[in-house]
């Protein structure tokens, strides 16, 4: 009950609605700094979850003497080597297209980077890609170059790209 009292109140001055009117939004003010001076006891559920847990942890801390418990590495998750998809303004749009579609739909994430105003990076991009102008897009995962489209799928159907984003 007191949870739904808090989330409640939460949501009452968190909420943009009513703040154009100066007795409306100035009494939320005041409350939702009180809320934060006092230690923000008025959250959200989500915030009350992370708290929970995050006490949970330490009880679990507490009984094993500040050690924590052991995790099988296959229990850990796995992170992925940084994606970094190197582009210039609008040339080879199709590809690109080609690219973030086979990208998103493996769930890989990236970043694009649109070197037509850095000489410095595209020249490092087409000196280390061994590539011209014309081949970019080129897709790098953790620093090693891939290159295009067609690599890239190279790459997934050689089980390269797999190896590769688990930093083998």
């Amino acid at each position: 009950m007191l949870d739904l009292v808090r989330t409640s109140l939460h949501r009452a001055i968190t909420t943009p609605a009513g703040d154009r009117f100066f007795p409306v939004r100035v009494p939320k003010d005041l409350a939702r700094r009180f809320n934060a001076l006092i230690g923000d006891p008025i959250c959200s559920q989500e915030e009350l979850e992370r708290r929970r847990a995050g006490l949970a942890k330490l009880e679990e801390l507490k009984k094993n003497g500040g050690k924590p418990l052991e995790t099988t590495p296959s229990a850990a998750p796995a992170v992925q080597a940084p994606v970094m998809v190197y582009l210039e303004k609008d040339r080879n749009a199709r590809m690109l297209g080609r690219i973030k579609e086979m990208l998103d739909a493996k769930q890989i994430t990236y970043t694009l980077l649109d070197v037509a105003d850095d000489a410095t990076t595209k020249h490092f991009v087409l000196r280390e890609a061994k590539c011209k102008d014309d081949d970019l897009p080129v897709v790098f995962i953790a620093g090693t170059p891939v290159g295009g489209y067609n690599e890239l799928v190279d790459w997934d159907v050689s089980g390269r790209l797999a190896n590769a984003l688990a930093g083998k």
